[in-house]
């Protein structure tokens, strides 16, 4: 490496947390508009984008409640902007109501979901991860939604801005899934050049105003956008509606529209799903594990190798749409499965209804951190 290769990697270096990777790399993506609420663990987020949008153009506003914040990140992005808004627990179910509407409505936006104990105001302070089924269905009716979980800072500042390109790309609400300890944990990372990133933004429409459908059915099953305040008027509900955007009752029109909404996850989830795969080629024993849980599974197994014994890692970063097809295909080889996750076991029925094998679940809902040693004990008693 040259001198100078090495100066500006020195300069690209930077101590994180991951509240402050997700709000950094918000910014990159090209997100220009956050309404929030504080409310711990994610209150950093929204910390930082006070004073980190207003320096890049863009608006900061604190609104009266998670409601409300849901709400203005959807006008927004009807008006052209990339949009987000992050909360934790209680505020996240607040927001379900409107997260179902920019379904319906097809909005791009993102929510960041930094999770703590529950149910109720439960634990401000300690992590959980028992928002997965949450994410996925906390809202009423078959609705399509992407859902993320990065387990280290650098994940994170990737995975943000994924989060953008997921939501401009197939027009849903992408939602990020940290955690107490990812979201305050410091670590230093490399902040990649801007060439090396790829940043996607909304197909809009090439049709004038007059004949603009805001729903028109296309190839891509996803419909292009126009802008609010560009000389472009339509109607957007939650209602179930037509290709105009105007609610129907029509059967027929009701069941394309509800089926293309859902199709459009499923047709491309091989693009959007993803996994971190570790040496699971001779793997006997498979562990599932996702965010702040993976960091501890990835020491567990490192040692069990050193002790002989075959156990790989199945990393999903995207927990919906859920990976069954590789876990399937994982299961030829591997016999057991251990599921770690601060819940009661949200990823492990998933895992289940993949292999179709009995799955070994480690659960912690004290608000503890599952540790590497829980996890190597559970290895080497399946191992015997």
């Amino acid at each position: 490496m040259k001198k100078g290769e090495t100066i500006m990697k020195q300069r690209n270096a930077e101590l994180m947390t991951g509240n402050e990777a997700c709000a950094e790399a918000a910014i990159v993506a090209g997100m220009r508009f956050f309404a929030g609420y504080p409310i711990t663990p994610s209150s950093e987020i929204a910390e930082v984008l006070s004073f980190r949008l207003p320096q890049e153009g863009g608006v900061f506003i604190q609104m009266e409640d998670e409601l409300g914040s849901m709400a203005a990140i959807i006008g927004a992005s009807l008006a052209g902007t990339k949009s987000m808004t992050a909360t934790s627990g209680p505020g996240f179910s607040l927001m379900q109501e409107n997260i179902g509407y920019a379904s319906m409505a097809e909005v791009p936006c993102v929510v960041v979901n930094v999770q703590r104990g529950g149910p109720s105001t439960g634990l401000p302070t300690l992590p959980s991860q028992a928002d997965v089924m949450q994410a996925r269905w906390g809202t009423h009716g078959d609705h399509p939604v992407i859902v993320i979980s990065p387990s280290t800072v650098r994940e994170t500042y990737d995975w943000t801005i994924k989060a953008f390109n997921y939501a401009e790309r197939f027009r849903v609400p992408v939602i990020i899934l940290l955690d107490e300890i990812i979201g305050h944990v410091n670590e230093k990372i490399i902040i990649p050049q801007s060439e090396e990133l790829e940043i996607t933004d909304r197909e809009r429409t090439k049709e004038p105003p007059e004949t603009y459908l805001p729903y028109r059915f296309t190839d891509s099953d996803i419909p292009r956008m126009a802008d609010f305040g560009t000389g472009y008027r339509f109607n957007v509900t939650g209602l179930s509606h037509d290709e105009s955007g105007f609610p129907t009752n029509d059967p027929t029109k009701i069941d394309v529209l509800y089926r293309r909404l859902n199709r459009k996850i499923e047709r491309y989830k091989n693009e959007i799903t993803a996994v971190k795969k570790d040496g699971l080629d001779d793997a006997e024993i498979c562990i599932v594990a996702y965010g702040s849980s993976a960091r501890s599974a990835r020491r567990a197994i490192h040692e069990a190798r050193e002790q002989g014994i075959k156990v790989g890692l199945f990393q999903p970063y995207v927990l919906w749409p859920f990976p069954y097809e590789e876990l399937e295909k994982i299961s030829h080889q591997s016999q057991y499965f251990i599921v770690p996750e601060m819940n009661l076991g949200q990823v492990a029925h998933e895992v289940a209804c993949a292999t179709k094998r009995d799955v070994i679940k480690i659960n912690r809902v004290d608000g503890g951190l599952i540790t590497p040693h829980e996890i190597l004990e559970r290895i080497k008693n399946v191992s015997l």
